[in-house]
C-alpha cells in the first residue's frame, strides 16, 4: 500500500501540466500511466503532425523556444518532448501501472493499479479525450470480406490492403488519411458528416493566429448557448503540414477523391447513405466565411492591412451527383476506415460522476464528487483546454485547489478537501 497527496492519472500534457503545478506548490503526488510518457501519441499514424503551430504548444513552465515556432511537431516528437518535459522537473511518474480500479476509501480514494494499490486525499484523472476510437453501429452491417479500421490501426497506405477505401468521417483525421491514400494512388470515398472548414493560412497568416488574434480561444462554456454541442464540435479540417497547406473537401475533390453523405447504415456490400452532403457542406462554408468576415473586420477596425495580406477567397466545392446507395464491392471498395470520432470509458471509475452519456460530470475540472478532479477534456471550460498549450491554465486552477494556501492544513491530515 503506498500513500500520497495527490494521485494523477495519466502522463501525457494534461497529467504532466498538472504535476507541475503540483510540484512547484510543494504537494505530494505521484502521476501513474499505463504505458509510458506521452504514449498515445505513438499510437497514431507515421505522418501525423500537431494541428497547432509550435508556439502555441507551451506548457507550465515551458514555453516553446525552438528554431520552428511557425512549424508543426511530429506525433513522435510530441512524445519525446513530453517525456523530457517529465524529466525537467522530475516528475513522479510511475509507468506501465493501468488503473484498474478507483473508489472512495473514507475520506479519500483507493487506486488500484495492476502491481500496486494507492491511497490519496486527492485524485486527477487526466486520461484525455480521444480514449477510443468511435465505432457507429453500421459497422456491424459489414460482412468480413470487408477490411475495418480506426484511425489507431492505420499507419501509412502499405498498412491497407490493395483496392478502394471508404473514409467515413471529414473532420481532420478524415481529410487527412483521405488525403494520404489518394497521394499513394488509392481509390478513395469520403463519407461527409458535420464538420468545420477553415483555411490553413488566410491573409498571410496561420488561422490559429486568428483564432488567438479574436480571442476565440479564450472563450469560455459559460459564454455559449449550448454548452454539450460545443464539446462535441467536430475538429476542423486542417492538417500540419511543412508547407501550411489547406486541405479541405475542395482539395479533395480537386485531387480525384470522391464526396457522399453520411453513413447511415450497412446491409452487407451495400452502404446506405444520407443525402445531406449539399446541406452539409453549406454549412460549414456559411461558417467559414462568417469567421473570415470577422478577421476582415478585425483587420480593418485595428488597422492591421499593413502587417498581413489583402483577403483571399477559399474555393466552393463543385456540384457532386447524390449518392444514397453505395455498393462497396461495385465501387471496388475493400476497405473501410472509420474516422468517426472518439468516446471515454471508465470501467475503473466506481465513482458517481458520469452522466447520462458516460461523460464526467464537472465545473472547471471539479467533479460533484469531493476531492476527485478531471483535466484535459475538450471545452473543459475554455476553448483550448485539450490544446497542448491550453491545459496548463485548467491545471492551474486545480492545483490551486488541491493545495493553494486556504487548504495546507486539511492536506497536512489528508482530510478531504
Amino acid at each position: 500500500m503506498h500513500t500520497t497527496g495527490t494521485v494523477v492519472i495519466g502522463a501525457g500534457q494534461a497529467g504532466l501540466a498538472a504535476s507541475r503545478h503540483l510540484a512547484d506548490r510543494g504537494h505530494d503526488h505521484v502521476v501513474l500511466e499505463r504505458a509510458r510518457v506521452g504514449q498515445r501519441w505513438l499510437g497514431m499514424w507515421d505522418s501525423l503532425r500537431l494541428l497547432t503551430p509550435n508556439w502555441m504548444n507551451n506548457l507550465p513552465g515551458r514555453p516553446y523556444r525552438g528554431p520552428d515556432p511557425d512549424g508543426f511537431a511530429a506525433a513522435a516528437t510530441v512524445t519525446r518532448d513530453l517525456a523530457d518535459y517529465a524529466r525537467s522537473f522530475g516528475a513522479p511518474v510511475v509507468v506501465n501501472a493501468a488503473v484498474t480500479g478507483l473508489s472512495r476509501q473514507g475520506n479519500g480514494f483507493e487506486v488500484v493499479t495492476d502491481g500496486a494499490v494507492w491511497r490519496a486525499a486527492q485524485v486527477v484523472l487526466a486520461t484525455g479525450w480521444c480514449d477510443r476510437p468511435a465505432i457507429p453501429a453500421a459497422a456491424e452491417g459489414l460482412p468480413a470480406s470487408v477490411h475495418q479500421l480506426a484511425p489507431d490501426g492505420y499507419r501509412n497506405p502499405d498498412s491497407v490492403p490493395p483496392g478502394g477505401v471508404l473514409v467515413v468521417g471529414a473532420s481532420a483525421t478524415g481529410v487527412q488519411l483521405a488525403d494520404e491514400l489518394r497521394a499513394a494512388g488509392r481509390d478513395v470515398t469520403i463519407a461527409v458528416g458535420g464538420h468545420t472548414r477553415v483555411p490553413r493560412t488566410y491573409r498571410g497568416m496561420d488561422i490559429y493566429w486568428w483564432l488567438d488574434r479574436l480571442g476565440a480561444l479564450d472563450r469560455t462554456i459559460d459564454q455559449l448557448p449550448d454548452p454539450a454541442r460545443a464539446r462535441h464540435e467536430p475538429s476542423a479540417q486542417l492538417v500540419g503540414s511543412p508547407g501550411r497547406r489547406t486541405l479541405d473537401l475542395t482539395t479533395l475533390q480537386a485531387d480525384g477523391v470522391r464526396l457522399v453523405g453520411r453513413v447511415l447504415a450497412a446491409d452487407g456490400h451495400r452502404v446506405r447513405l444520407a443525402a445531406d452532403l449539399p446541406a452539409t457542406t453549406l454549412a460549414a462554408d456559411v461558417r467559414m466565411r462568417r469567421l473570415l468576415g470577422r478577421i476582415d473586420r478585425h483587420v480593418d477596425e485595428c488597422g492591421l492591412r499593413a502587417e498581413v495580406g489583402e483577403p483571399d477567397h477559399p474555393r466552393t466545392i463543385a456540384p457532386a451527383r447524390i449518392v444514397l446507395d453505395l455498393d462497396l464491392r461495385a465501387a471496388g471498395i475493400g476497405t473501410v476506415l472509420w474516422a468517426t470520432g472518439h468516446r471515454r470509458a471508465y470501467p475503473w471509475l466506481h465513482l458517481p460522476v458520469l452522466d447520462a452519456h458516460g461523460e464526467i460530470r464537472q465545473r472547471r475540472g471539479r467533479t460533484p464528487v469531493p476531492g476527485l478532479y478531471v483535466l484535459g477534456q475538450r471545452f473543459q471550460y475554455r476553448r483550448d483546454s485539450n490544446f497542448i498549450g491550453g491545459v496548463g491554465r485548467d491545471a492551474a486552477t486545480i492545483a490551486d485547489h488541491i493545495a493553494g494556501p486556504s487548504r495546507l492544513t486539511q492536506e497536512t491530515t489528508h482530510a478531504q478537501p
